[in-house]
């Protein structure tokens, strides 16, 4: 079983997405789970987390259709709410609630200036996540935003974060870079409720197809040695990973990784660590996904991002 636990759909006829410029071509267009499905067969992945593009209820209805055209490849949707507007992130919680597919909340925090989320409106909508039992995707454009984690955890010492992209490791950097990301990914992670993906492991500068499975491999084994397989998910980051060479070239790098580790570790991070820390239900009955072949040619890259 794998469970890529960070794949984005997309659709800018339906919800708007402001970074998605042409400056991000070829992805800057409607990108579905038909556009990704014959690489998910190929890749052996089972099961999918739809995860917010954009900061807008339009972006969650567009993945909350996709799972419902597709409810035996998508086992969850990480969805957006307004941190920003209790009010009505508390009014939009019955809805949410009802709803076993969404699983978690996230919003693009780190397009906002340094400690939006320690702000009031933003801490009182965090402690009705927390009572919900709602977990938060923190994402981060580099790896100083993993400074607070540890106070956002005090606050609302039950709220069960897991951090994107392990943080935006400085990939091609100097190793003091390496040293300072890892401390504070490290500080960020001693608390247990803490959990970290192994997606989105581009270059830190520069062209994001410009790396090798050696490159990222001692940011993988960082993580290991600092959260444990039962605390790291897998995700592809589909489709900013068209930009850094394609979905089956981030894909076999992380699976050669894993490769060296022990049978158990693989489960881990493939599967049981997104099921436990989502609350994945099971696949439905029925047998394996029917989704339909219509996957695009390879993809050329553009510019940065981070989603």
């Amino acid at each position: 079983m794998i469970i890529d636990a960070h794949l984005h759909v997309w659709d800018p006829s339906r919800a708007p997405y402001p970074w998605l410029t042409d400056a991000l071509h070829p992805i800057d267009r409607t990108l579905l789970l038909d556009d990704i499905a014959g690489e998910l067969e190929g890749a052996g992945v089972d099961r999918v987390v739809l995860v917010q593009a954009a900061d807008n209820a339009a972006d969650t209805e567009v993945m909350r259709a996709e799972a419902a055209r597709h409810p035996d490849r998508v086992a969850g949707i990480v969805a957006w709410l307004p941190l920003d507007d209790p009010a009505a992130l508390e009014a939009a919680l019955p809805d949410v609630a009802a709803d076993p597919i969404i699983v978690g909340i996230r919003n693009l925090i780190h397009d906002r200036e340094p400690g939006w989320l320690a702000g009031d409106r933003q801490d009182a909508s965090l402690a009705l996540l927390e009572e919900a039992g709602l977990s938060l995707d923190f994402v981060t454009a580099s790896p100083d935003a993993l400074a607070e984690i540890p106070a956002l955890l005090e606050r609302h010492p039950g709220l069960r974060v897991v951090i994107d992209h392990l943080g935006k490791p400085p990939i091609g950097g100097a190793p003091e870079e390496r040293s300072a990301w890892r401390h504070l990914l490290a500080t960020a992670a001693a608390n247990p409720l803490v959990h970290a993906k192994l997606s989105g492991l581009y270059p830190a500068v520069g062209d994001m197809r410009t790396w090798n499975v050696d490159d990222i491999r001692p940011f993988v084994d960082d993580a290991a040695a600092i959260f444990g397989a039962d605390r790291l998910l897998y995700g592809s980051d589909w489709p900013i990973a068209e930009l850094a060479g394609g979905h089956r070239r981030v894909h076999e790098a992380l699976l050669e990784i894993l490769d060296g580790w022990s049978p158990a570790e693989r489960a881990a991070v493939l599967s049981a660590s997104a099921t436990a820390f989502y609350g994945l239900a099971p696949a439905p009955a029925g047998g394996a996904p029917d989704d339909t072949d219509d996957t695009p040619d390879d993809l050329p890259t553009s510019e940065r991002t981070t989603a």
